[in-house]
């Protein structure tokens, strides 16, 4: 989604439309309640000045006095009428506004949530949050008072110029003469800054999504010293918003300017040919001020439209940017076809499975095993190997170029995600817990889970030794990303929300890799109770937590070089014993003889 190396899409007004067309439909009820009291709103505005007339004409020039307390009551009561419209209109539409935003929110909240997570990979999290967040909050103009407002000033504009034809046609003419040249002039002026509107958006949505990284990764910035690059970057960022911000400004501007300038021209107009009028006796000078009274009524909303329509322009703008992430596919529509999982066995199998992340490079070459329900089956190589690829297939986070992944002899393909997901738990290496309660953490794998179930579970993982020493024991905040915990500490409250998600396939990516000696040696208690009867895949780089795994996959450059169990391996001197011996040559006390450990394991 970043603009960079990226070709701009075309603003589209037709989808943008037909957007705002669904939402003007959600909340008819509420928007034509406010046009009705816009209405009465708008035509108890015309009272007062109307009665200018009378007073002039009739009170003043006829020495009417009998009209003058009826006229003033009606005054009175029509600016009662008006402003009490105002505050009603103002609530029950504001409302609106507000709650077709929450709806938008949660709408497209809801849809990104449901993509498929190749397009986070590629999409930064400030942008989507943008797009939640900042465009929604623009369509209050076109559900809430913006769209109300505008046909407002359209309603007092259009009866206005009715009264002013019925005053003086000569002078009305020539005044709508200038007031069709400003909408043209205004109509040119916002088709030119509608692309300016929606780059606001997007430029916007870069600076808040690097921004949410630098803060998110501020202990990186500060162990590298990196404030100043960061700051130079923000400052880029927000330089570009403020050129764009500036350049709209401009026009908007001009758009005012003239607005101000037709009010004058109007004005002119008016003196000149209304002041003929009255010389020559074809207009009274009541209907002179009651002229003037309306040309405001004219003039002010043609000048609160240009201010309207930038606001509604900037709505379609943020529109059109939702509109291309709600038109993404997500996993439920694919899955609409596809058969429902009751429940799995684990059984999973690779047949000649290939995949790339970018065209021509393939991450995974033909990679075929069979990994039996209930079994352990351990990937070891080097970095880039593909072995977090693999999994992230077997999580079905990404799906193979070609070939075929089954579980249970059923193609993974054709299986719902969300059913198929349900059998699934996970220990990566950077588990991430989020800022809530130690509890929450651990019950966010199964959230109907009880206390004692996450006591339970705790115990196992051997999370109850700190949690116990903490001051509000599992009822303890641990901070965003779980900042407030050790990396091990992270690690064992993730190992405990796996064991209560009790799944079918165990991913342990890197699981204990955040531990030192003595609490590994304790989890593996939990791991090994937590491995038996499901199906597991273990990603380990210390080879001592993958001797009991059924077999051993070795990988490089995205094939099975070698496949057997550890001594199997370690018989077969390839590959996986260079690994072995250089790891625990590496550590002086703790190497063991390859020998001496195949002696000892035949003894076993």
């Amino acid at each position: 989604m970043s603009n960079h190396g990226k070709k701009k899409q075309p603003f589209k007004l037709s989808s943008a439309w037909r957007d705002a067309k669904v939402l003007l439909q959600g909340h008819w009820r509420r928007l034509a309640f406010g046009a009705v009291l816009m209405v009465i709103n708008r035509a108890s505005g015309f009272v007062l000045p109307a009665s200018s007339k009378f007073v002039i004409d009739e009170i003043v020039g006829k020495q009417r006095g009998e009209l003058l307390v009826p006229i003033a009551i009606a005054a009175g009561v029509a600016t009662l009428i008006q402003a009490s419209t105002t505050f009603t209109l103002s609530v029950v539409v504001g409302v609106a506004g507000q709650k077709a935003i929450t709806d938008m929110r949660r709408r497209v909240h809801e849809h990104v949530t449901r993509l498929p997570i190749r397009f986070f990979d590629k999409t930064q999290a400030g942008i989507l949050i943008s797009r939640i967040m900042t465009d929604a909050e623009g369509i209050r103009n076109l559900v809430g008072t913006g769209i109300v407002q505008l046909i407002g000033g359209f309603i007092t504009a259009g009866v206005a110029l009715g009264v002013l034809f019925w005053l003086n046609w000569h002078l009305t003419a020539l005044t709508l003469i200038t007031l069709v040249g400003f909408g043209l002039f205004t109509s040119t002026t916002f088709k030119r800054l509608r692309p300016a509107f929606r780059q606001r958006g997007e430029i916007n949505a870069e600076v808040t999504g690097r921004l949410n990284e630098s803060l998110g990764g501020i202990r990186i910035v500060k162990a590298y010293t990196a404030e100043k690059r960061e700051q130079i970057i923000f400052t880029h960022g927000v330089h570009r918003l403020f050129r764009n911000i500036a350049g709209t400004m401009t026009g908007v501007s001009s758009t005012t300017a003239v607005a101000t300038a037709v009010v004058g021209i109007i004005g002119v107009i008016m003196i000149l040919v209304g002041g003929n009028a009255l010389i020559n006796g074809t207009m009274t000078l009541g209907d002179f001020v009651m002229y003037i009274f309306f040309t405001g009524l004219v003039a002010a909303p043609v000048v609160q439209i240009s201010s309207i329509v930038t606001q509604i322009s900037e709505a379609f703008a943020g529109l059109d940017r939702i509109h291309e992430i709600v038109s993404l596919h997500t996993e439920d529509q694919e899955d609409a076809q596809k058969s429902p999982i009751e429940k799995i066995s684990g059984d999973v199998r690779f047949n000649n499975v290939w995949f790339e992340y970018d065209p021509d490079t393939p991450v995974l070459k033909g990679v075929s095993f069979h990994a039996e329900a209930g079994t352990t089956t351990a990937l070891v190589g080097s970095s880039g190997s593909g072995k977090s690829t693999l999994i992230s297939l077997v999580m079905a986070f990404n799906q193979p170029k070609s070939g075929k992944i089954f579980i249970d002899a059923r193609d993974l393909g054709e299986l719902r995600l969300r059913d198929y997901r349900h059998h699934l738990g996970i220990v990566m290496q950077d588990n991430f817990l989020f800022d809530g309660t130690v509890a929450d953490n651990i019950r966010f794998s199964k959230p109907g889970a009880t206390r004692e179930d996450v006591i339970r579970v705790s115990k196992i993982a051997h999370c109850d030794e700190f949690i116990e020493k903490f001051d509000k024991g599992y009822d303890t905040v641990v901070g965003e990303r779980g900042v407030r915990l050790s990396g091990g500490q992270r690690q064992r409250v993730a190992i405990a929300r796996a064991i209560l998600a009790d799944p079918s396939i165990l991913i342990l990516d890197e699981a204990t890799s955040s531990l030192d000696s003595e609490s590994e040696a304790m989890i593996q208690d939990g791991l090994r109770a937590l491995r038996k009867g499901r199906t597991t895949f273990v990603i380990a780089h210390r080879l001592s937590t993958i001797r009991s795994a059924d077999q051993i996959l070795v990988m490089e450059h995205g094939e099975i070089v070698e496949h057997g169990t550890h001594r199997e391996l370690i018989a077969l001197d390839g590959r996986y014993r260079q690994l072995h011996d250089r790891q625990y040559a590496a550590d002086v006390d703790t190497f063991v003889n390859p020998g001496e450990e195949l002696a000892r394991d035949g003894a076993k």
